[in-house]
């Protein structure tokens, strides 16, 4: 989308004026990218408006409510545009949406993305390469990752394949409380695979400090 010049609304093309005019059209796209009405976009005939010194000053037409930031120096900002009336907050646009990105920002470095890490098994592993994969799941269950445990029967294997149910039944007793089984063992085509989560961390509530004795 291309924005339209200035001369296109009859405004010449002055220096001043147009630095005036890239500044309006950048302060526009970061209100259009934040989805937050402002000032002449807010559409309620009338709104809850609170300073920005979150005084309430009362139920108002938006006209009136802009004058009030307009005198101040600041915008009107629907912070609450579902509710009935929507709330609109008399503060600065610029420093709001360096807050919210700023919210935002620290909301996705908290997050914490689970991934499917996969150990693989087979019929004939021995003990030392068991207990490195087991060690391994463990520690990606422990890292908050779920675990999905497979085993391939190559060729006349498949006549075992209770060998196979074997190494991953073993493998859920061994993990014990660091995971719980999502899906159980089971055959897909030549393959034998169960899906482990990490176990849900238990909150310990404090004790109540007993009652002093008189």
């Amino acid at each position: 989308m291309r924005w339209p010049s200035p001369r296109s609304f009859g405004i010449e093309s002055k220096p001043g004026r147009r630095h005036f005019w890239r500044s309006a059209i950048a302060f526009d796209k970061r209100s259009a990218k934040s989805f937050t009405r402002i000032n002449e976009r807010i559409r309620a005939r009338e709104i809850r408006v609170i300073d920005e010194n979150g005084e309430q000053l009362g139920i108002l037409q938006p006209f009136e409510a802009m004058r009030i930031a307009r005198e101040r120096g600041l915008d009107l900002v629907e912070v609450s545009p579902n509710a009935v009336p929507p709330v609109c907050r008399i503060q600065d646009y610029g420093r709001f949406l360096y807050e919210k990105e700023k919210s935002e920002r620290a909301a996705r470095k908290r997050q914490k993305i689970t991934a499917l890490k996969e150990v693989k098994f087979s019929v004939t592993v021995d003990e030392h390469d068991y207990q490195t994969k087991k060690n391994k799941a463990m520690h990606f269950l422990a890292g908050g990752d779920k675990v999905k445990a497979s085993l391939r029967f190559r060729g006349r294997q498949m006549a075992h394949r209770d060998l196979g149910y074997n190494i991953i039944n073993r493998l859920i007793q061994d993990i014990g409380s660091v995971g719980v089984v999502e899906f159980m063992p089971r055959m897909e085509g030549t393959v034998l695979h169960a899906i482990l989560a990490p176990a849900r961390k238990e909150v310990v509530k404090p004790k109540a400090a007993p009652a002093a004795q008189a």
